[in-house]
Order: structure tokens, then sequence, then C-alpha cells
């Protein structure tokens, strides 16, 4: 039994439940507006932070079956970092995708990704747990953008099309933005730069590179490919031992 099996097919969005939950509490009045950004932030970070540890643990678990990707990893050939880039991310999906063709020669990503329920899944989490809440207040303008436009910036022929790409261009981009963030946030950037949007830019509901929201979805969509190809790498290996 896998140590990490657990944590690996834990969703993300688990995450914003425990969070909405906490601040219940607080009510949305003109006097709670200024924790806005602290408690994005830190949905955010732990979002980000929860993904990287499993990214790892994935790796880890290829490498414990696999002694060509152990020496791989061990060697750092694939230079993955704290694998919080897109590329690192990509680079662990390629991974995984051909350590499943090793064990199943003829398989293919449409047997086992659900397109539509997947960026359903990713899109309605979000719209659903943020729903009526003291978050979704705060950030209204940003919300209400995600909710009309969340199912046109993603769709179902943008991700893990082939074994080459995680994400298509346009949601690479989109990830660009929130590693960037991601950054920021977590070296405290914000406190000095000055490279940054203006508040105009920010406040603009028609500029969804700085929407959390939208950050949140791909965050969720990028666990739900991983969960699923993860299920389908520890089945291939049940069957190749018996």
């Amino acid at each position: 039994m896998s140590k990490h099996k657990e944590f690996i097919l834990t969703p993300v969005s688990t995450i914003l439940k425990d969070v909405i939950l906490a601040n219940s509490g607080i009510g949305a009045g003109i006097e709670t507006f200024p924790l806005s950004e602290y408690v994005f932030q830190s949905i955010f970070l732990k979002m980000t932070g929860f993904q990287e540890q499993k990214m790892k643990c994935i790796s880890w678990e290829m490498a414990t079956n696999d002694f060509d990707y152990r020496r791989n990893l061990l060697g750092n050939d694939d230079k993955l970092g704290e694998c919080s880039t897109y590329e690192s991310k990509n680079k662990i999906f390629k991974r995984l995708f051909s350590l499943i063709g090793k064990n199943e020669p003829s398989f293919q990503m449409s047997e086992v990704l659900d397109y539509n329920a997947i960026r359903n899944y990713s899109t309605d989490e979000v719209k659903l747990k943020f729903k009526d809440t003291n978050l979704s207040i705060w950030n209204e303008k940003s919300y209400s953008f995600f909710c009309q436009n969340a199912k046109e910036i993603i769709k179902p022929n943008h991700f893990a099309k082939s074994d080459k790409n995680l994400f298509e261009s346009s949601l690479q981009e989109f990830y660009k933005n929130l590693y960037a963030h991601r950054n920021r946030c977590a070296h405290n950037t914000l406190s000095y730069q000055e490279n940054l949007p203006t508040l105009s830019t920010l406040f603009d509901s028609e500029y969804p590179n700085n929407n959390y929201f939208i950050w949140f979805s791909l965050l969720i969509l990028i666990d739900r490919i991983f969960i699923d190809l993860y299920t389908k790498y520890t089945k291939t290996l049940e069957e190749a031992i018996w």
C-alpha cells in the first residue's frame, strides 16, 4: 500500500470547503473588506502548496516503481524544483503517461479523462462553493466574471489532449499569471514591487488574468487530471503484477 496514495487522491478543492466554513461567521459588511486579500492569498497559497506536494509525491511514487525514472529523478534530469511551474507539472504529466504506456501500450488519454466532466467539475466546484458566501461578496465583480466566462476560458479541448501538453497555449498563459502571483505571495514581493497591474486594471471585471476564482479553477483542473491518471497508473501496476 502506497504511503502517498490517500493524499494524492484527496481533491485540492477540500481546501475551499475548509476555508469557507472557517469564514462563515465573519460576515460581509464593509468593515470586513480589508480581510479579503489576506483570506484569498491564504487560500491561494494553501492550494498551490498542496498541489506542489502532490506533484512531488506522484514523482516519488513513479520513481519507487520504475528504476529508470528513479535514476532520472535522483539525477535531477527533469529539474522539477518545487514542482510549481507549468514546465515541471508538464514533465510529471508526460512521465506519468509514459509509465502507464509501459504497462498498457495501447493506452489512450481519452480512455481515462472525461474532458467535459473534468471541465465542468473544475468550474462548478468554485462557482458552487463560493456562491452566496462573504468571499464572493468581497470580490463580486471577479466572481461574476468567473461565473459568466469560466466555461469559455476553460474548454474541454484546452487540456491533456495528447501526451505532450498538460495545457494548450491559452491555459498556459493563465497559468503563467497564476505562477507569477504565487511567487509574489510566497516571497511577499507585493510589498515593494511596482511593476504590477494598476488598481483600475485589477478592479476591471474584464481583466481575467488576476482573477482568483479562475486560478482556483485551474488548480482544481490540474488536480483532477492527475488524480484520474494516477488512478489509472496504479491500476496498470496491479494488473502487471498479476
